[in-house]
């Protein structure tokens, strides 16, 4: 009699080898090439970006060569004097253009998580009328932030889940219990200081908040901090230094806004336990 020869058949990947007829749905390890590949993503999405900017500046009306230098974004309150000291001059010849420069330059560093937007809130205070600088600079915190948003869901979530997963383990228990209630819970945290600007944009993809609530929420939520900040801006050559243009009214009103809006969800879960 012939001796059949049995050949066993090798697991597919993804497929547990105990049992064929289940997939192990766990995700797969990070690969090096895949993480490099989103830098790569990321780098030419950052330069592309960092081109047009160029682009912008270059385009900008002919400088005095004395003004050339203080064309540049703040780090302190004496930059954004020495900025508004040359943009209110241009602006009143080339308002629109400034008015754009402005608006696009915000809404770079807003997609980039680059420092200096807050004073960048301050010099439009100085700049525009009031309700309308309070506009821009919302306008332009929710575009801004929702880039970034888009660039972390594009490829940013292998990056998160890399560098700070134990960050993104522990907002995630929290956002779970306000699934109900986002758009509320991302007006408190634009307001508060609880948890910083950038990480809340790169997180909220990988953590499925969905992108409507998301801008919605930061247009309201950063709209109480900003009319502080542009307020302030209104008497932009009083201020010495940052921490003028908080006082502890600011951080009083600011306070109450806080609860005001998170206030909804508290007394919904307590009348909920209640009539449980």
């Amino acid at each position: 009699m012939a001796t059949e020869t049995v050949y066993k058949r090798a697991p597919i990947r993804g497929e547990n080898p105990d049992n064929s007829s289940k997939i192990d749905e766990s995700p797969p390890d990070d690969q090096p090439g895949k993480t490099t590949r989103s830098f790569i993503i990321l780098a030419l999405i950052f330069f592309s970006a960092l081109g047009f900017m160029t682009f912008v500046y270059y385009s900008f009306p002919q400088l005095d060569p004395d003004e050339v230098q203080y064309i540049k974004l703040p780090r302190d309150i004496e930059d954004a004097k020495a900025l508004g000291r040359v943009l209110s001059r241009y602006s009143k010849t080339y308002y629109v253009t400034v008015l754009v420069a402005f608006f696009i330059t915000y809404i770079f560093l807003q997609t980039f998580a680059i420092p200096g937007s807050i004073f960048l809130s301050i010099l439009s205070g100085f700049l525009f009328p009031f309700p309308l600088a309070l506009l821009l600079v919302c306008l332009c915190s929710a575009i801004g932030a929702s880039n970034c948003y888009l660039i972390s869901y594009l490829v940013g979530v292998r990056l998160v889940m890399k560098y700070i997963p134990e960050k993104v383990e522990s907002w995630s228990k929290t956002v779970a219990k306000q699934q109900e209630h986002l758009l509320n819970y991302i007006i408190f945290l634009r307001i508060t200081p609880f948890l910083p600007n950038w990480f809340i944009n790169i997180t909220s993809p990988v953590l499925k908040v969905p992108i409507t609530p998301f801008f919605i929420g930061t247009f309201l939520g950063v709209a109480p901090p900003s009319f502080v900040a542009i307020q302030a801006g209104t008497t932009l050559y009083d201020l010495s230094h940052y921490g003028d243009t908080v006082s502890w009214t600011s951080v009083i009103v600011l306070a109450v806004l806080a609860i005001v809006s998170i206030l909804p969800v508290i007394l919904k879960n307590r009348l909920g336990k209640k009539f449980e």
